[in-house]
């Protein structure tokens, strides 16, 4: 592969790839505590519509959605999305059902003598929320919210199939200017374990640094 591939197809893929997990990663991030929480909520209505939205996006394929969203949407809708934004709102909302599930199980898992000693300190329900169940819970969302957010990396590469210059549809391209596939293709791996690497890092660091304010002692390998 020449420098020029690299410089004009590769690099710009990699950028375009970072970009989306970024912005899928903080819709889902609010997608997930905003259902995750209802989930928790009292009113069963609510319980109710959190858990209808969980499992149909659960249960639908990010692939399927995205081209929903930018295929059906505007003949229905009129509502026109350029195929980076309908990549960012299918794995946005996809990823955010799974990530509310972690939420739901992280809220429920504090000690109901928390919740009642806020009670009792005539807290409001989101001081409650805000002041005593979070800081708890966050810490144990932080690892399967590692697994996600590398799931979601790997996943972007589906929107090389709406056109979109990612790390994996430049590799196409690269591939048949030079008709290189093990290089090409070789290359693409290592650059996806490497982002898929600084994620993970970033995400321990992250974890270890909740912990510590919480009082949790971890070791480097993430165990208590």
């Amino acid at each position: 592969m020449t420098a020029g591939l690299w410089t004009q197809w590769m690099l710009p893929g990699i950028w375009i790839t970072v970009q989306l997990t970024l912005y899928s990663a903080a819709l889902a991030t609010v997608v997930a505590f905003a259902v995750g929480t209802a989930r928790t909520h009292r009113a069963r209505p609510v319980r109710f519509l959190a858990g209808c939205y969980t499992e149909i996006f659960r249960g639908t394929s990010a692939l399927v959605l995205m081209f929903w969203l930018f295929f059906v949407m505007p003949g229905l809708f009129g509502w026109a999305l350029v195929p980076m934004w309908a990549a960012v709102l299918a794995l946005g909302l996809s990823y955010g059902a799974y990530g509310a599930e972690v939420v739901r199980g992280a809220l429920n898992s504090v000690a109901p003598a928390q919740r009642e000693a806020g009670i009792a300190l005539n807290f409001t329900p989101w001081q409650r929320l805000r002041l005593i169940m979070l800081p708890q819970a966050v810490p144990e969302m932080i690892p399967p919210f590692c697994n996600l957010l590398v799931e979601l990396l790997k996943g972007t590469a589906l929107v090389s199939l709406l056109g979109v210059a990612d790390v994996s549809f430049a590799a196409y391209l690269v591939r048949l200017a030079t008709q290189e596939s093990a290089q090409i293709y070789s290359v693409t791996l290592v650059i996806y374990f490497v982002l898929a690497f600084v994620l993970t890092r970033g995400m321990r660091a992250l974890e270890r640094k909740t912990k510590a304010g919480t009082g949790i002692v971890t070791t480097s390998g993430g165990a208590r």
